[in-house]
């Protein structure tokens, strides 16, 4: 029977597809009992990294239930950001929290939504809480995921503008009147949104 079960091993081993018993009795040598084997091989399987395992009527050996995230791949998906992006997801973590308007305002163009929802999507920014003016616009404000991406304690250790315009990384242009500094508006920069969430789907 060891020797059997050796064969009935071998065969589960080497197969891709679900192997059933008769198969199983057709490849062995006449007189092998390939159901018997399975029985003692599936025994000395418990609790292995891999077991033998009966798939409709046939057998296969996979690797164990409670085992199998081991076996998935993550993949990165390198996504590159449009300059649009680029410029939006700047405004918000320097001028945190700011609306749509005052996006567009600094940047002198309107603001698409897919912009909008790419940088959602990515988790780099999130709803903050609505601005307490007539239509009571949504802000938004840089995450936690930003942060961490850009090896940042807080959006205060982004460069200071000074500094962004001395490399030429930005124009030399005032900003228009009533564009948030960073840190003003109606949400601090460490206090959680839960409550500005809430406040979204009020009337």
């Amino acid at each position: 029977m060891g020797e059997q079960e050796r064969m009935v091993e071998a065969i589960l081993f080497a197969s891709a597809e679900p192997v059933s018993v008769r198969d199983l009795n057709d490849r062995m040598p006449h007189g092998c009992d390939a159901a018997e084997a399975l029985v003692h091989l599936r025994k000395r399987y418990e609790g292995r990294g891999v077991q033998v395992t009966k798939v409709g009527d046939a057998w296969a050996i996979r690797t164990a239930g409670d085992l199998g995230f081991l076996m998935q791949r993550e993949t990165v998906e390198q996504r590159k950001l449009s300059r649009a992006a680029i410029e939006t997801l700047a405004i918000i973590a320097y001028h945190q929290p700011c609306t749509r308007a005052e996006i567009e305002e600094i940047r002198g163009v309107a603001v698409s939504r897919g912009t909008i929802d790419q940088l959602l999507e990515m988790e780099w920014i999130r709803f903050g809480r609505r601005r307490m003016t007539p239509g009571r616009p949504v802000t938004f404000v840089v995450t936690q995921g930003f942060l961490d991406h850009f090896g940042l304690e807080s959006a205060r250790d982004l460069p200071g503008l000074a500094e962004l315009r001395a490399a030429g990384l930005l124009e030399s242009r005032a900003l228009p009147s009533g564009a948030p500094q960073l840190g003003e508006g109606d949400v601090d920069l460490d206090e959680e949104t839960d409550e500005g969430q809430s406040e979204l789907f009020e009337d």
